[in-house]
């Protein structure tokens, strides 16, 4: 398996916290980093563009501050995902921004990142693609990437429908980079799982939903923590791609989460995410299949030290068996 070096004695724990529309911002990133995994953000959730830059310096000053206050704590490295599509109209200047930062990773999303690799290589950094099929990572991979993100089933957002069990394989099988799980990681014996699969780090987005930094709604922090499994619809109509979301707020919004018809990739359109009427963004609530393990609404810090307790017993109990 394949962690980077610039992760290398940087992680309490091998976990990234997913970027998420909306709910991360610099609050959320600077606590995840500070506790000790990596925290991540859509460039799109800084509204205007100029606010990309000051997101990236306050996250930069926040954690060198920490790390120098607190130097024997692990403080990892921040991300900034890029949505790699034609209509997202501030993808290259979000580049820009990124690469004059020297933004330690990027994670895209959607089209290959030739040209995102190239910029982000350019200063050392690292570039991770999320991917649904075999047949995207082997376009991401043909391309340079570091990592290889497999969205599989479960995961919340524009998540895949294969099973971890089939992806990670298969992907691992071509790619010796690092390979990273999404799909109802919660738990510390779901990062534990992970890494046992062949993945070099887990994915979590969900359960950092359910936190106090999270930039959602009360509402939309609750229904998490009320909802379970069963309470998750599989659909297409919001943003043309298929992606998971919570039963309740499709219901709220006046739908029938039994009877959504199907959206078309046409209608994908990511300057979208500029508009407070954007329902796929404000109103329907993302989330994964993981919800029936959320029970509680905590500090950032604080989920992701019982993630490590959990990740640390379980490894215990399978050394003992």
């Amino acid at each position: 398996m394949a962690l980077p070096k610039a992760l290398e004695g940087k992680l309490r724990v091998p976990l990234i916290g997913a970027p998420m529309f909306i709910v991360s911002g610099p609050e959320l990133v600077i606590a995840q980093c500070q506790a000790g995994i990596v925290g991540s953000f859509p460039a799109l959730n800084a509204r205007p563009q100029s606010m990309l830059g000051e997101w990236i310096a306050q996250i930069k000053d926040a954690l060198a501050e920490y790390a120098d206050a607190h130097p024997d704590e692990p403080v990892a490295p921040y991300a900034v995902n890029q949505i790699v599509h034609a209509s997202n109209l501030r993808l290259r200047e979000d580049v820009e921004t990124c690469v004059e930062h020297e933004v330690p990773i990027i994670i895209t999303s959607l089209r290959p990142p030739e040209d995102v690799v190239k910029a982000v290589h350019s200063y050392g950094g690292l570039v991770f693609h999320d991917v649904i099929s075999l047949r995207h990572a082997r376009k991401a991979i043909s391309q340079g990437v570091d990592g290889i993100i497999a969205v599989c089933a479960g995961a919340g957002g524009h998540a895949g429908p294969l099973s971890p069990f089939a992806l990670v394989k298969e992907i691992r099988k071509e790619f010796d980079g690092a390979v990273i799980l999404s799909g109802c990681i919660t738990s510390g014996s779901d990062v534990l799982a992970a890494r046992a699969m062949g993945a070099d780090l887990a994915y979590s987005g969900t359960r950092f939903i359910a936190s106090d930094e999270a930039n959602a709604v009360p509402e939309y922090k609750e229904m998490i923590v009320q909802s379970a499994s069963s309470d998750i619809v599989y659909s297409s109509l919001f943003t043309g791609i298929h992606g998971s979301y919570l039963k309740g707020s499709i219901l709220n919004a006046g739908l029938d989460p039994e009877n959504l018809p199907e959206g078309s990739k046409a209608q994908m359109d990511f300057a979208k995410a500029n508009k407070s009427d954007a329902k796929a963004w404000k109103n329907i609530w993302g989330a994964g299949q993981g919800v029936g393990d959320i029970n509680d609404i905590l500090p950032a810090r604080e989920i992701v030290l019982r993630i490590e307790r959990e990740y640390k017993d379980a490894l215990a109990r399978l050394n003992a068996a």
